[in-house]
């Protein structure tokens, strides 16, 4: 944010850039009512009720008409920014849409922020920090299940988990606070016992949110989905098959794909960002080992590995042995045994691999595909949770992991037996950090870094 007046009214577009059936200008603020007031003709705005359209025209200071409009009146503090907030849903002109925002400008409105719309609603109330970032979230949002948990969050499911711990330890600590008021007459008022078992409580709950950063971050991201493999493994024609496109390059020269090809498949409402990498062999030029070296950094960032090798040419041994070497640390494997048309009474089973699921298919000849297909979606929605919000802000992750560091060293006192100031004084900072997720504790810095990747006009 700029650090500009918050008493200000505010004007910008908040629908789309160009041409456009209908466009809507939002203006927020005390003279929100009064500035419109001056340009539109049609009802008195300023006697108006909050929640009612009145359709009019909008006229220059020379009284010239510039369009027809519908003027959505919203009185604070029943509105999105707790202001008084007027929507002006004019022809979608840019000429006129500039028009309009230009006369209103002159009238006394300054341009918004990115985001200072959401900022006013955050600051005045109307919605605490992690969901104001919901709403960013949920306007990038591109499936379904970025959607649901952009909406999960926007409704409160992180605020209201992290408000119950909250409330534990402001609750306990306020009794610690209580005995050292009465510390001369030795009086006990939180249990020891009790406080070591709420903490070991809030732990487990802090761990198994962070936990959740993975498959949200992802889903909101993007599952990153590596396809690795020998060269003429058949990686490219898999891709090719699962977008239903000739995206990559076919061919039967070994170590065409010098470099990573990445798209975007949509599986049951789940993002993957499918990579299609060159082939991990002993590189025979310069441009091949640029290309190798970029195959094994994509796998270090993989979430899922499809592991796709030649089931008429490889031995288990052989396959077993290329997993080794890659020694995928983070990603799901997933093998894709290709070319079964070349070797129709092979055993698919006979090449698996711990407990890494194998998919039997031809690639060429359209076999199976949809079972890898499903088998990729089930393996992300088994991780997803049922009875927990999912987190996918870094900065949420990061706030839980210096809540629970200031908790175990709640433990470690309790352990030691310090005294009741320093076990306040712990509990005192793991509320700091637990604040910072909803806002309660914030700087200018976090809400500037927060609200700036908004879209100007939210």
């Amino acid at each position: 944010m700029k650090g500009q007046g918050l008493t200000d009214t505010i004007i910008a577009l908040s629908t789309g850039q160009g041409v456009a059936a209908i466009s809507m200008i939002r203006i927020s603020g005390s003279k929100a009512i009064e500035l419109t007031e001056r340009v539109f003709v049609g009802a008195i705005l300023e006697r108006a009720p909050s929640h009612t359209l009145h359709y009019g025209r909008i006229v220059d200071e020379e009284s010239q008409h510039l369009d027809d409009v519908v003027v959505g009146l919203y009185r604070s503090p029943k509105s999105y920014t707790s202001e008084d907030v007027v929507e002006i849903s004019c022809h979608g002109s840019p000429f006129i849409v500039r028009e309009i925002m230009s006369l209103l400008i002159r009238q006394g409105a300054r341009p918004a922020d990115p985001g200072e719309f959401t900022m006013r609603a955050f600051l005045h109330g109307r919605m605490d920090l992690s969901q104001a970032e919901a709403v960013a979230d949920l306007i990038a949002s591109q499936t379904r299940a970025s959607h649901t948990m952009a909406v999960q969050q926007m409704r409160g499911g992180v605020s209201s988990e992290i408000q119950v711990l909250r409330q534990k330890l402001l609750d306990f600590v306020s009794l610690i606070e209580l005995e050292l008021d009465f510390g001369e007459e030795d009086v006990e008022f939180a249990n020891r016992d009790t406080l070591k078992k709420l903490v070991e409580e809030i732990i487990t709950l802090t761990s198994r949110l962070k936990e959740t950063f993975h498959i949200g971050n992802a889903i909101k991201e993007g599952i990153p989905t590596v396809i690795a493999g020998r060269p003429n493994a058949g990686k490219s024609t898999l891709l090719n098959k699962l977008l239903q496109e000739e995206r990559a390059i076919v061919s039967d020269i070994p170590g065409t794909t010098r470099d990573t090809i990445e798209e975007i498949l949509v599986i049951d409402g789940i993002q993957f960002r499918l990579v299609d990498t060159a082939g991990i062999r002993e590189a025979h030029d310069e441009i091949e080992v640029l290309g190798i070296g970029r195959t094994m950094e994509k796998i270090e960032q993989a979430s899922i590995l499809v592991y796709v090798f030649d089931i008429a040419t490889l031995t288990p041994e052989d396959v077993a042995q290329d997993i080794a070497a890659i020694q995928p640390k983070n990603a799901k494997v997933i093998l894709a045994a290709n070319k079964m048309d070349l070797n129709p009474y092979a055993i698919a089973d006979e090449w698996k691999i711990g407990d890494y699921p194998i998919v039997p298919l031809s690639a060429a000849h359209n076999m199976n595909i949809a079972y890898l297909i499903e088998v990729l979606g089930e393996s992300v929605k088994k991780d997803i949770p049922t009875n927990l919000p999912m987190i996918s802000s870094a900065r949420h992750y990061h706030a839980l992991d210096r809540t629970e560091a200031r908790l175990n060293d709640v433990l470690g006192g309790l352990a030691s037996g310090i005294t009741h100031d320093f076990l306040a004084q712990d509990i005192r900072q793991a509320l700091y950090h637990l604040s910072e997720i909803t806002g309660e504790i914030s700087t200018e810095d976090i809400l500037g870094n927060i609200f700036g990747r908004f879209c100007i006009g939210k």
